[in-house]
This record gives structure tokens, C-alpha cells and sequence, in this order.
């Protein structure tokens, strides 16, 4: 429970401004904090498997950084990637000033989430590029000895030979994903994913830079493990933001719930890393990454294909589960093939 204190903490902050909110915008409180509560609920169930793989990096990063994630991060993921983010996102590919997103934001919401959902070509192609590179280059690694699924992971670790096919088939995807989009946002979903391509490369060169004695420094990085753990926080966040407009328009009901979700996330985070679970649990990391897979495909398809935020959620929580399951099983059986010393 003690790495839930802040997330719990937090929470009830979360709440009472939803109450001070639904009090100054003359709307019935109950229901302002009641849509809180759920969308908090619905960012939590939907992101365990962001808190596993943000676990599997932040394992490998000091205290320091480990200490940043839980302070600096926050911030960044609270305010950053579930306010900042998506008016960013806006003026941008809009072409409209960031004040006068706000203002839309807060005056005209249904507006604000009609502006955000005619950007989502352009995010799903970035962030669903470099969601495939990271389930790529850890199913590439041929220096992975412990697989999952075995004569799958073991044949993907063989093609990793390959120098740099990661990159090849993410480019391969993209090139057949964007041949179903519609010929006038063709262009845009090809630049913003070619562009997460190479945001994903740019961190993995810089961090074996920094620590060229690790074979696998993107984990190692210090400051870019840290950019690099934001920037798959976003890449899980954006499809959280567009379909908590499904639930409300109300910007500042949608920041509040996703925040306190966001909060639980981290706690999860540094609860596995503390507790050593993906130690204790062989292929919770490989669940996690196949999650990671499949949510960079629908991100893809939901470029021309609307996916309901459930079914992502849902796909990822199952492929967790089974990793869990295949985990204690792996576990129990070592147990008896080397029986306790005896004394």
C-alpha cells in the first residue's frame, strides 16, 4: 500500500477540484466527480501493460533517474501528455495558436474534440511507428536467450542477425498501412511515421553513445531512458484522450480523470520495480511487448478503421494475463526440476 500513498493522495486532490469545477460550472457535481472517477478507472485498466514495460526500463536506470520518473515524470505525464499534448497536437497539425486551443478547448469542446479526432492519422502513424520499433527490437535481439513462445521468438531472434531490420519492416508496415488511408492525409500518415522512426532510432543511437559497453544501452540511458519512457507514454496516452471524448467533452473532467489514472500507472511502475516482479515473473516483459506489438498494429489500422479504446485494452490485458499464467507455470516447474538442497 505504501506505493499507492501519493496516487491515493492525488486522487482525492483530483476529486475535490472536480468538485470545486462542477460547482463553478453550474453542472450537477455528483455527476463532474462520478465521470472523474471512471475515466480514472478506465486509464488504469487500460494502461497496465505501459506500467510493465515503463518497469522493464526503469529497472535498468540508477536511482537518480528512477527518483526523476517519479517527480519530474509526473508532472510531464499528468499535465504534459493529458493537457499540453493534445493542445500541442492541435495547433499544430490545425495550424491554430496554442491560446486560441485552450480557449476552444474550454469554450467549445465538442469543437476541440472534433480538431483532435481529424489529427489522428497523423499520431496513430508516429505513435504506432515507434510503439512496432520497440516490440521490433526486443523480439529482434539476438542476444534474448529466454523466450516465450518459443519457435516464434526464437526464429525472430535468428532474423535479428539482420543488421537493422527492425527498421526495414516497421517501413514495410508503414508503406502498407498508409496505402489504405485516403489519398489526402497519405502524405501526412507517411512524414509523422517516418518521423517516429526516426525519433526511435535518433534515442537508441544516442543512448548506446552514451553507453556503448551495453548491448542494450536504450535501457541503460539515463536522460534518454527517461525521454524515451515519455515518449511511450504519449505514444499510450493520445488513444486514452480521444476516447475519453466518447465519455465527456469537458477538457478539464477528461484531464483530472486521466491524470489520476496516469498517477496509478507510475505507482504501478515503481511497485514492479521495487518487488522485483519481472524477475520473479519470466515472460510478464514478453507479455507486455506483444501488447505493445498489437497496440502499434491497431494504431495503424485505425487509421482508415475506427477500434474502439476497449478492444486495445482488452487485447493487452489478455496477452498480460497469459505471460502471467505461462510465468507461474515456468516457475513452478524449475521449482521441481531443482529440489531444495538438503541440509
Amino acid at each position: 500500500m505504501q506505493h499507492f500513498r501519493v496516487s491515493i493522495a492525488f486522487t482525492v486532490l483530483c476529486l475535490v477540484l472536480a468538485w470545486w469545477w462542477g460547482a463553478e460550472s453550474t453542472r450537477p457535481i455528483a455527476t463532474v466527480m462520478t465521470l472523474v472517477v471512471i475515466l480514472g478507472i478506465l486509464e488504469i485498466s487500460l494502461s497496465f501493460d505501459n506500467a510493465v514495460v515503463n518497469a522493464s526500463v526503469l529497472r535498468h536506470m540508477d536511482e537518480k533517474w528512477q527518483r526523476y520518473f517519479l517527480t519530474w515524470g509526473i508532472l510531464i505525464a499528468v499535465f504534459g501528455m493529458r493537457l499540453v499534448f493534445p493542445v500541442a497536437i492541435v495547433a499544430v497539425t490545425a495550424g491554430i495558436a496554442p491560446g486560441e486551443v485552450i480557449t476552444m478547448a474550454l469554450g467549445s469542446p465538442d469543437e476541440y474534440a472534433h480538431k483532435l479526432d481529424e489529427s489522428h492519422v497523423q499520431v496513430a502513424a508516429f505513435g504506432g511507428m515507434f510503439l512496432l520499433l520497440i516490440f521490433l527490437s526486443f523480439f529482434f535481439d539476438e542476444s534474448k536467450t529466454l523466450h516465450w513462445l518459443d519457435r516464434l521468438e526464437g526464429k525472430l531472434a535468428g532474423i535479428g542477425k539482420l543488421q537493422s531490420v527492425e527498421i526495414i519492416v516497421a517501413l514495410l508496415f508503414l508503406l502498407f498501412a498508409a496505402s489504405f488511408v485516403p489519398l489526402e492525409a497519405r502524405a501526412g500518415a507517411l512524414a509523422y511515421g517516418v518521423s517516429g522512426v526516426v525519433l526511435f532510432v535518433l534515442i537508441d543511437s544516442l543512448s548506446s553513445l552514451l553507453n556503448p559497453e551495453s548491448a542494450r544501452a536504450l535501457e541503460r540511458g539515463g536522460a534518454m531512458g527517461f525521454v524515451y519512457l515519455e515518449i511511450v507514454d504519449a505514444s499510450f496516452s493520445f488513444d486514452g484522450v480521444l476516447g475519453a471524448f466518447a465519455i465527456t467533452s469537458d477538457i478539464v473532467v477528461i484531464m483530472l480523470g486521466l491524470a489520476i489514472g496516469a498517477m496509478y500507472v507510475r505507482s504501478m511502475t515503481i511497485f514492479l520495480v521495487r518487488k522485483g516482479t519481472l524477475e520473479k515473473y519470466a515472460f510478464l516483459e514478453h507479455g507486455a511487448h506483444y501488447a505493445i506489438g498489437a497496440l502499434a498494429i491497431i494504431m495503424l489500422i485505425s487509421m482508415t478503421v475506427s477500434i474502439p479504446e476497449l478492444v486495445t485494452g482488452l487485447i493487452g490485458a489478455t496477452l498480460i494475463g497469459l505471460s502471467l499464467i505461462s510465468s507461474i507455470l515456468h516457475k513452478s516447474e524449475r521449482a521441481v526440476r531443482v529440489p531444495p538442497r538438503r541440509l
